[in-house]
């Protein structure tokens, strides 16, 4: 049993705890809430192994690096990440809906991966640039914040939602969730841009190179930084709060699937 093969079967996991989370919304039934919990649950350990098999195996074909050197595995500890810090926050937010939507996103993200071809899952060395002891932490760093704004703007859509609706019985709640989710993901963005530069001096010989991936990077980090700026300091709320948060969250997508697709550059292995 490879880590592909795994990582198929994780990928079903999560859609059906997606479908009961959205099951429990509709029915109410705290019970359908609790098999979507086991369904999460069991998927992270199987993800969590799986990313162990890979990194395992890489050993033993004699190029032993953590599984976080291309695009295909990028995608593989995005989706990990997301389910990682919503168990981390589920104590704290006893919300399906923050189930429903971690868990599908993850699904996606899975999905998303297994239709990139059997080359992108073969295990390969790593390039010139990527051998360093600063490519866990800065990835690690990065994709922990990617998986906060994921979850930040689920919870930006809710809070969208009800305003247009007029529904403000918990919109308070869903902003909440918004700024800690955006207060740790900033932390952790924070983090790994600077460890992105230590490594970018390490392996080209500078710090910062506006690097088409370097620059969205700092747009993302400007967003969020005025999201926090604005809750902090302009005490704003509401529908201008959950724009921002959104906006902030496109400009992540664009960073982590924009900058590969439609610009070039140093980056685009990742």
């Amino acid at each position: 049993m490879n880590d592909t093969y795994i990582l198929s079967v994780t990928t079903f996991v999560y859609f059906f705890a997606a479908f009961f989370y959205l099951s429990s919304l509709f029915f109410h039934k705290r019970f359908v809430e609790r098999v979507a919990l086991i369904f999460v649950c069991s998927g992270c350990a199987l993800h969590t192994v799986a990313i162990g098999i890979r990194w395992i195996i890489s050993y033993h074909l004699g190029i032993g690096h953590a599984p976080l050197s291309n695009f295909y595995e990028s995608l593989v500890f995005f989706s990990w990440a997301i389910i990682f810090v919503f168990l981390l926050m589920i104590r704290r937010y006893k919300q399906p809906t923050i189930g429903m939507f971690a868990s599908f996103f993850a699904f996606l993200l899975l999905a998303y991966a297994s239709l990139s071809g059997q080359v992108a899952h073969e295990i390969q060395p790593l390039i010139p640039a990527l051998p360093s002891n600063w490519l866990i932490s800065h990835v690690i760093s990065s994709f922990l914040a990617y998986a906060c704004f994921t979850i930040s703007f689920g919870a930006s859509v809710v809070t969208l939602t009800r305003l247009i609706g007029r529904i403000s019985t918990d919109t308070d709640f869903w902003e909440d969730v918004t700024y800690r989710m955006i207060s740790m993901g900033f932390v952790l963005l924070t983090l790994g841009i600077i460890t992105g530069a230590a490594w970018a001096d390490r392996a080209w010989g500078r710090y910062w190179g506006w690097d088409p991936k370097e620059t969205w990077s700092l747009i993302t980090w400007l967003i969020y930084g005025t999201f926090l700026h604005a809750r902090l300091i302009g005490k704003w709320r509401g529908l201008r709060m959950s724009l921002i948060s959104i906006l902030g969250f496109l400009a992540v997508m664009f960073t982590y699937l924009g900058v590969n697709y439609i610009l070039s550059g140093m980056h685009s292995y990742l």
